[in-house]
This record gives structure tokens, C-alpha cells and sequence, in this order.
């Protein structure tokens, strides 16, 4: 007789195991798991016979210990934000999901830390930091949806690299899992620790292929009373970068975002469907969306009426509340309008500022050869060289696919960019990660992935095969 297909996925020889060593309820089969989302920029669902949701770091080191005697691979699943295809399983493998491990442990005001785990969404994290008069300076679209954990994995950029850096620059400790269940515990709480290898470092930005992140200590800032916050349009690529250096130079130091979006983005996102309005005319090459957190609205004034006086700017307006200063950044994160163009590629690639409009004449230029029509939507985060294409072209097939990549990275090459700003590189970009990076540096990174997890059983296949 034939067993239900419950019944065969529970009687596997690795689900025995899991039931027997974690609580009832831990453990999810079938239904209960291919029925959850694979992402929320996804429309199918997750493609896996068993999930586990642990609730401490010892659960997960149990739940690795067993999948490793078994050599049974394991995704490890944060809130499927990613872009990269890093989350993505096979009917073979074990989810891991963080969902319930999501306590925000302490907050230390006076040391301005936080201890968390991984499974706390960003925004949760930036709430906690808020009501104890501190800043968790991190900040992306998905806050009220990607977790710590995944930021981590990831090593997430967002909207205020250029003063904050990447999620790398906010982490003090963390604790990680690797794949045969040893907890490497390295909670530092300090700043400053130079004892010995910074173990930390091993697991921010490896998307889950060294250890699985359990906790972690961040590392949050003063609270800031006011952003002056304000949009402006120019003409020129010339201009736009005089201006990147005059704005930055007049805060002093308080510059926190300069996101750039080209002619056609700004259009999408003021032209209905869209709900967002145009605060400017529609006209010009290029608008730019100024925060500087801790700066005032006066050197806010100055600084633009200086960058008129210089011509470096045509237009500018100044959010003058809180609700105007929400719209502002809502026209740069209605990036979901570009789906109007579906398919659509969404693309993520770094480099030199002084290479960037070159660049993006250059990939449209080897669009409009392949392709009669095509659309890329241009934006991003220019302040720390970091651009976001998107690109809808062709039908959508894996021909016309493989044209658009080797459109936007073909040329990363020669001006030595990145196909990876701040999404990963997943099963999306593996097949041009040896363009930006040497084979020394590919063949470091597979022994050191040797090295921890010597079966392979963490998100195999990501990154590299």
C-alpha cells in the first residue's frame, strides 16, 4: 500500500530524527510547508517536504548536528526579501526558518547596543532602538519584512550607506551555527576588540553557505531629532556629481542618503497608476533625494541656494514636515511600479561614480542592439556607487534573459565594477561572479566553505557550485 505523501516525507529516516529530537510542533511536512510563500517578490511557493522553526540556538545546533549525519542540505529562511534567488529550495531539502526566533534580548542605552535574534524584522529593531532614544541606523524598503538575520547574511546596503556603511559596519557580535552543529558564540559587546581572528566577519554576507546566524549584537547610535530632507533636479551627469561633492562637503559629515533617480524612474513613479506626486517638474535628466540626518533645516537653505548660485542644480523642494519628507522618499520606494513592465529584471551592480554614466550608456546601448524595445528603469544609490536597473526586454525567455545579463555585466569587467552591490550573488549571479572576482579569490572562498561545512549542506549551490 502506498502512503500518503505526509506519511512518506514523515518517514523519512531524517524526520525521524528531527521529531524524536525537538518539541511536538517543531517540525512541519507537506501542505503545512509547500504551502507558504517563497518570497514576497515571488508568486510560487516554497518547494520543500519539511520545515523546522526553531526557538533557541540550540534547537537550530540540533536540528544541523542531524541534517549533517544524514548530509541532508539545509536552507535557512529569514523574511524572503532577497532578489538573488539565495532562499530559493528543491523538493530534497530542509527549510530552516528563523521565523520564531524573533526576541529583541537587551538594549543597552548607555553602550547604545542591542542584542537580537536572527528572526527580529529590521523594523522591529529600529522601533526598539526608537523607544530607548537610539537609532538602528540600517534602513531598507522591506523593513517591515526582512529580518536581522537575513540583513546579516546578506550584508544588507539600503538607503544610508554613505554614512553608515553596510550592515557589516553595525554588527559587534553575533552568534552562528555551522553545518555539524557547533555554536561559535562571539556576543562581543564592544566597539573595539583586535584579540585575535574577528570570527564574525565569516558569516556576514556568506548567505547561509557558512553557519546559520542565531544572534547577534548591534551596534545603534544616538537618536537624530531632524533629517532635513529635500529633492532636487539637474541637468547633467557633471552637475550631478559636482553636487554629490558640494552637498556632502556643506553637512559636514551629516550626509545620510543621495539617492539618485534617472528621467524615466521619476516618471513611472509620478504618472498614474502611481499615487506619488511630482513635487518637480518632469523634465529634467536626473532628481536627487538629499537626507542628512542631524544636519538643520538653515544649512539645508544655504547649501541649495549656494548649489543654485553655482548652477549645479535647477529646482529644488524642501519637505517641510514629517508627512512631506514620507512622500519624498515614497517616490524612491515605489520601485514596485516597474512590475507594470513585466517581465522585468530588477539588477543590483557596483562601481566607480566616476564610471557610472559611461556605463549606463553603454548597457543601454547593447539593449537597443538585441532588443527593438526595451525599458530600464535607472536608479540608486549613487552616494556609495551602487546602482539598481530595471529591465523589461523581450518575452521573457531564457534567451532573451541571457541577453539583458550580459548587457549589464559584461561591462563591469573592464571598469572593475561588481555584478553585487548589496543583494548577494544567490543562484542569480553565479554565473558572472568570475567576472569581479579572480579565480584565487573564487578557489579561497570554496575552500573556506570546504572547510566549515565539509558535506555541503548549507544552501548548496548558492554563490558558487
Amino acid at each position: 500500500m502506498k502512503l500518503p505523501t505526509d506519511q512518506q516525507s514523515r518517514n523519512r529516516p531524517v524526520a525521524q530524527a528531527l521529531m524524536q529530537a525537538l518539541p511536538e510542533g517543531m517540525v512541519l511536512f507537506d501542505d503545512d510547508v509547500t504551502s507558504r510563500s517563497a518570497g514576497i517578490w515571488r508568486t510560487d511557493t516554497i518547494n520543500a517536504r519539511i520545515l523546522i522553526r526553531p526557538r533557541t540556538t540550540q534547537q537550530v545546533s540540533i536540528t544541523l548536528r542531524i541534517c549533517n549525519d544524514f548530509q541532508q542540505s539545509v536552507v535557512t529562511h529569514g523574511g524572503l526579501t532577497g532578489l538573488v534567488e539565495s532562499a530559493i529550495t528543491t523538493n530534497h531539502d530542509v527549510v530552516l526558518s528563523m521565523a520564531l526566533m524573533n526576541e529583541i534580548e537587551a538594549v543597552h542605552p548607555l553602550e547604545r547596543t542591542m542584542t537580537v535574534q536572527a528572526g527580529c524584522t529590521l523594523q522591529a529593531i529600529q522601533e526598539a532602538a526608537d523607544s530607548q532614544g537610539l537609532m538602528f541606523p540600517l534602513d531598507l524598503g522591506s523593513r517591515g519584512s526582512c529580518t536581522i538575520g537575513g540583513n546579516i547574511a546578506t550584508n544588507a546596503g539600503g538607503n544610508r550607506v554613505i554614512r553608515y556603511g553596510m550592515t557589516r559596519d553595525m554588527i559587534l557580535g553575533l552568534e552562528a551555527v555551522l553545518a555539524d552543529g557547533t555554536v561559535v558564540s562571539s556576543m562581543n559587546l564592544m566597539i573595539k576588540n583586535n584579540a585575535g581572528y574577528d570570527l564574525k566577519q565569516y558569516f556576514i554576507g556568506s548567505e547561509g553557505t557558512l553557519g546559520v546566524v542565531t544572534r547577534a549584537v548591534l551596534r545603534c547610535r544616538e537618536q537624530v531629532t531632524d533629517s532635513p530632507t529635500f529633492i532636487v533636479g539637474i541637468n547633467s551627469f557633471d552637475q550631478l556629481s559636482q553636487f554629490l561633492k558640494h552637498i556632502d562637503q556643506a553637512f559636514s559629515g551629516n550626509l545620510s542618503a543621495f539617492e539618485v533617480m534617472w528621467n524615466n524612474y521619476y516618471q513611472l513613479v509620478t504618472t498614474p497608476p502611481a499615487l506619488n506626486k511630482a513635487p518637480l517638474s518632469p523634465d529634467y535628466a536626473y532628481y536627487v533625494l538629499v537626507e542628512a540626518m542631524g544636519a538643520s533645516q538653515e544649512q539645508s537653505q544655504l547649501a541649495l541656494e549656494q548649489a543654485l548660485e553655482k548652477e549645479l542644480i535647477a529646482d529644488a523642494v524642501i519637505a517641510q514636515s514629517e508627512t512631506q519628507r514620507l512622500q519624498l522618499w515614497g517616490l524612491r520606494d515605489d520601485v514596485a511600479q516597474v512590475f507594470q513592465f513585466a517581465p522585468v529584471i530588477l539588477f543590483d551592480v557596483s562601481l566607480r561614480i566616476s564610471r557610472m554614466e559611461d556605463y549606463v550608456q553603454t548597457v543601454n546601448a547593447k539593449l537597443a542592439d538585441s532588443f527593438d524595445h526595451y525599458q530600464n528603469f535607472t536608479l540608486g544609490h549613487m552616494g556609495d556607487g551602487n546602482l539598481h536597473f530595471a529591465i523589461s526586454a523581450g518575452d521573457g525567455d531564457a534567451h532573451a534573459r541571457k541577453l539583458i545579463e550580459t548587457a549589464v555585466y559584461e561591462p563591469l569587467r573592464e571598469i572593475a565594477g561588481s555584478v553585487s552591490a548589496e543583494h548577494g550573488v544567490g543562484l542569480e549571479k553565479k554565473p558572472y561572479l568570475h567576472l569581479v572576482r579572480s579565480q584565487t579569490e573564487i578557489d579561497l572562498m570554496r575552500r573556506m566553505k570546504s572547510s566549515l561545512d565539509p558535506n555541503g549542506i548549507l544552501n548548496p549551490g548558492k554563490i558558487f557550485d
